[in-house]
């Protein structure tokens, strides 16, 4: 697709309206924005609804798009307000909402089917199997996870584009060291979730500094592929976004507008603008488009995460004495002082202000009943009318006339997020007259019909009412929850045979090519269940769905939306995996109705009552863990580099491979993390105490089935290691219905995990 007629988008955020202002005026195709509720940025000031349907009516005006950030896991209870809110969002002129909950998908699927809708970030898209997942569910378009390459990104955009969905990529702003989606680490140290928008950023807390002196060993630069551009219009790429919903409307702009004139030169020219300089003027960490380039290196990581435009503004004046740097230092604020006033020249005029109406009545005897809305335009002296007559005369009725009362009462649902009603106008209203209600209703339907761009207002449609099914038998143990437990390595394959339980095999995120260790290990194996990871990217996604064709197992777990699509294709049974995300029932219809789940891991941040409340599908299998070490982050880069260090500048491909290093970070806090790698495994950190939840045991054995143990030892960091078949027998004494075992079982497991917590259990979400 040639520059002249691919379509490319510049998608801008909008935390607030003035925000969302200096998008429109600096040349943005399109805004996201979110609500106060629902969305991934509290910390952003949003909108309220009134707000949001007057910035719609204002973007539409300059031929720009709105999208709306659902993009956050939702709570049961939560589940009636989200319908209420998707019943008002179907009236607007909404261009598409943006979702992470799986639940969500299957809902405007049936319900609000003309609704488009986007798959946020939080999905961790990455492979080709999450893009026919999403195709299934419903899904327009994609943001793909932002740790992609170019060429990765060209491919999974072909895909796309062969299923007409569009996909974008994140081209400006702050970089997540972590996958989003998967990242717990502000939920698990302050107990405020990423995947409800609480994200407290603990990558870019301050830890004691390591053998490389670094004391922001996790902060990376910001993310900028302004050079890129046409790499990534040959890509395909549908949509550049840019990330900010906390920031203000001067940086909004200035970062817009530096973006629009690139593309604009790019179309023109083929060639693109040198000078990137407002781009330093404004809060940034320094840049790197190292994800993009895949060469993931040092130098995508800064060593502070406040801003570095000062900074840049005197390395880049080789400022040096105290005057320079105070000359630079004042001449950086008055440029940004500059564009500011720029800005607010530009949307001075600007405003979302709802729409005001008079309703004028009038009729006589015999006459039909006429219904005039005038809307007052926001340029001055600028009107336009809307004219609905009845079909039945006016007749005499001293019973039940039109009197100014009753016809406020049918009409004042005008006063809505969109419109105002300024004035109720019965003046040429003769007295004493009625026509029957019915007719009444059909009038304001045409109103309504009118003042709705001459589309029909969709009737609000109800919250479908799910009935927990019951558990699937388990008549060996007397219909309590059985055991299951992960392993990771050849030397762990006894516990197999120490136990009735399901014996789930941990498989890598990385693999040797067309080596046959891991299907002959399952083929050899029977027993052994295989446990897909939540990253699969490239060769790696091939290697385990060519693991799923070689083996052909009865039932797996999977992490990963990609594969538990190709296991469904192949007539493979799967459960859905811890790292899915699953908080609500909705959730698990879209899992069994989409892709014929047979069973789901539920979150394990959510609570007891949030557990409680979840209904089972039929024949379901619902589990929770009990004991894993809790993973807060999982990443691309290397977090060795900046820590203990590693004499390799850039990760090789090798390094997923062989890499086993392990260290420990502390913050100035004083609290600890195990940093892990794992031969095959992406770098990850975990939290320094083990996840024990023994008191689901006793107050929800009635809702789950099946009740998991993590028995590897990834994530233990310098922990002692403690006798795994020793922790599987105090595990299966622990679920037995001998009160007096199982207090045992229960007492010993607590001594013998020393470090523990269950504290999201207790909190939830």
């Amino acid at each position: 697709m040639s520059t002249a007629t691919q379509k490319i988008e510049l998608l801008a955020p909008g935390g607030d309206v003035e925000a969302i202002k200096a998008a429109i005026v600096s040349g943005a195709n399109a805004v996201y924005c979110g609500l106060d509720t629902f969305n991934a940025r509290n910390r952003a000031s949003n909108l309220s609804f009134d707000e949001l349907t007057g910035v719609i009516r204002l973007a539409h005006k300059f031929n720009c798009e709105i999208f709306l950030t659902i993009n956050v896991v939702i709570l049961e209870q939560e589940m009636a307000t989200l319908f209420k809110l998707l019943n008002k969002l179907v009236n607007t002129r909404i261009d598409g909402i943006i979702v992470q909950d799986l639940g969500i998908f299957n809902l405007v699927k049936k319900y609000f089917p003309s609704l488009d809708i986007h798959a946020s970030t939080q999905m961790t898209t990455h492979n080709p199997g999450q893009i026919l997942f999403l195709n299934q569910v419903g899904a327009s378009r994609v943001n793909l996870s932002r740790e992609l390459n170019l060429q990765e990104i060209k491919s999974l955009t072909a895909l796309a584009h062969e299923h007409q969905i569009l996909t974008e990529v994140f081209v400006h702003g702050a970089l997540c060291i972590a996958f989003s989606g998967q990242c717990y680490s502000s939920s698990v140290s302050v107990g405020n979730s990423g995947n409800r928008g609480r994200c407290s950023q603990a990558c870019r807390d301050e830890y004691e500094p390591g053998k490389t002196g670094n004391r922001f060993p996790l902060n990376l630069k910001d993310n900028s592929a302004y050079f890129d551009l046409p790499q990534l219009v040959e890509a395909g790429v549908d949509s550049l976004k840019i990330e900010g919903r906390i920031k203000g409307a001067h940086y909004v702009y200035t970062v817009v507008d530096s973006w629009r004139k690139n593309i604009n030169q790019f179309i023109e020219t083929g060639k693109l603008r040198e000078d990137d300089s407002n781009l330093h003027k404004v809060f940034n960490r320094d840049f790197t488009n190292s994800f993009l380039t895949g060469n993931l290196s040092k130098d995508m990581f800064i060593d502070n995460p406040r801003d570095h435009s000062v900074t840049h503004a005197i390395h880049s004046s080789n400022a040096i004495s105290v005057v320079q740097i105070q000359d630079v230092t004042q001449t950086l604020y008055t440029d940004r002082q500059a564009l500011g006033a720029t800005l607010e020249d530009k949307i001075k005029f600007l405003s979302i202000a709802k729409q005001k109406l008079t309703i004028k009545f009038s009729g006589e005897l015999n006459q039909p009943l006429t219904v005039t809305v005038i809307i007052e335009a926001q340029t001055k002296n600028s009107h336009a009318a809307i004219v609905a007559t009845s079909t039945s005369a006016l007749i005499r009725s001293e019973k039940s006339p039109l009197d100014r009362a009753t016809l406020e009462k049918r009409f004042k649902v005008f006063n809505n997020a969109d419109y105002q009603i300024e004035h109720f106008d019965c003046s040429a209203m003769a007295q004493g007259l009625s026509i029957p209600f019915k007719e009444l209703t059909q009038l304001r339907k045409q109103v309504a019909f009118r003042l709705n761009d001459d589309t029909a207002v969709i009737a609000p449609v109800d919250l479908p009412k799910l009935i927990s099914q019951p558990k699937l038998n388990n008549a060996q143990n007397g219909n309590k929850p059985s055991l299951s437990i992960l392993i990771s390595d050849a030397k762990d394959f006894y516990l197999a045979d120490a136990t009735d339980a399901d014996v789930y095999f941990k498989l890598p995120e990385s693999y040797r090519k067309e080596s046959p260790k891991y299907s002959d290990i399952l083929k050899t194996n029977p027993k052994l269940i295989p446990w897909f990871p939540a990253v699969l990217i490239g060769k790696d996604y091939l290697a385990a769905v060519q693991i799923l064709e070689q083996v052909r197992p009865k039932k797996i777990v999977s992490n990963n939306t990609g594969i538990a699509y190709v296991a469904n294709k192949m007539g493979i049974e799967w459960i859905a995996g811890p790292f899915l995300n699953t908080t609500n029932s909705y959730a698990l219809m879209t899992l069994k109705e989409e892709l014929n789940c047979a069973g789901a891991f539920i979150s394990n941040e959510i609570n007891r009552q949030q557990i409680k409340n979840l209904a089972r599908p039929e024949n379901f299998k619902m589990v929770y863990s009990i004991y894993h070490p809790i993973l807060m982050m999982v990443s691309r880069q290397c977090f060795f580099q900046q820590t203990v260090g590693c004499k390799k500048p850039t990760i090789e491909d090798n390094c997923m491979l062989s890499c086993t290093k392990a260290t420990t970070i502390t913050n100035v806090k004083g609290v600890s993390f195990a940093v892990d790698k794992q031969r095959g495994g992406y770098p990850s950190i975990y939290n320094h105490e083990q996840f024990l939840n023994l008191e689901i045991i006793n107050d929800l054995a009635d809702v789950f089935d099946e009740f998991f143990i993590d028995l590897t030892d990834i994530g233990s960091g310098s922990k002692e290691k403690l006798d795994k078949l020793q922790l599987l027998k105090h595990f299966e004494n622990a679920l037995s219905a001998n009160s007096e075992i199982n207090t045992a079982a229960q007492a010993h497991l607590n001594h013998m995990v020393s470090i523990k917590t269950n504290a999201q259990y207790r909190q939830g979400l």
